[in-house]
């Protein structure tokens, strides 16, 4: 008889205070394993688009794969904060957040700060939460993807971990300067998997397959520590999704070190 893995809390949560990005407000979900103490702080892990990546039914569903990878000690006891980009509050609940693209495309510290700032102060009100940067990671999809790149990059003494799908490395908001600022810059301490397709998009503001391939270049001439999935996915969720447990692991291999 197999064992049951122990799985995690999910409670909802919406934020309507920022002054980072004022007159916006978002839905964000807090995900607290079984495992959780107060006494040991947890790792962490922020997903852009959270509710996409924790619906159960989705492609995703990442709470079942940090339950698993937790039960099975690949991965840390780690919270996970699953945080939707800002709508405007003018907008209607179905309507699709104006603000997702000034906040996960652009390049700075906008996003980093709000996080750090706003989001991760209000989260550890409740639980605690490790502040090694090599115990926190953040992941996203398509412009949530460069989104989780640009925060590690901003903020390597906070986030040390990225974990990006069909990442957006094309010229939106600058996300094409990425490859050359890489080899020109010094190294920075961040550990990165990118899953790309040769299906994604081609369109004016660039070839996604190549921009991702640039990024995996960079990466590779910098020597950094990262890992570089190849395969024939288009521009969504399904591929992540059979290969998230796969990058999860990569990203934690040597937590225990």
């Amino acid at each position: 008889m197999l064992q049951q893995v122990p799985q995690g809390r999910v409670t909802q949560h919406i934020w309507n205070e920022s002054e980072i990005y004022p007159e916006t407000e978002r839905e964000y979900l807090v995900y607290v394993p079984a495992q959780y103490s107060a006494s040991k702080p947890a790792a962490l892990m922020v997903f852009q688009d959270g509710l996409r990546h924790a619906d159960p039914n989705g492609n995703l569903r990442a709470t079942t794969v940090m339950d698993n990878l937790i039960a099975n000690g690949e991965m840390p006891v780690t919270l996970g904060i699953f945080i939707n980009p800002g709508r405007f509050k003018d907008q209607g609940l179905k309507e699709k957040p104006r603000n997702r693209s000034v906040e996960y495309d652009s390049l700075g510290d906008t996003y980093a700060r709000f996080l750090l700032e706003e989001i991760i102060p209000k989260v550890e009100k409740s639980y605690s939460i490790s502040d090694d940067p090599k115990m926190r990671g953040i992941a996203g999809g398509s412009s949530g993807g460069i989104c989780a790149w640009t925060v590690c990059w901003e903020k390597p003494q906070s986030f040390r971990k990225a974990l990006i799908w069909v990442g957006t490395f094309v010229d939106i908001r600058g996300g094409h300067n990425y490859p050359p600022m890489i080899r020109k810059m010094e190294k920075k301490p961040i550990r990165a998997y990118l899953l790309a397709g040769q299906n994604d998009l081609d369109n004016k503001y660039g070839n996604w397959p190549l921009g991702n391939k640039q990024m995996a270049a960079a990466l590779n001439y910098s020597d950094y520590d990262y890992h570089f999935h190849y395969g024939k996915c288009f521009h969504g969720s399904k591929a992540a999704g059979a290969k998230l447990p796969e990058m999860m692991r990569w990203l934690w291999r040597d937590w225990k070190k």
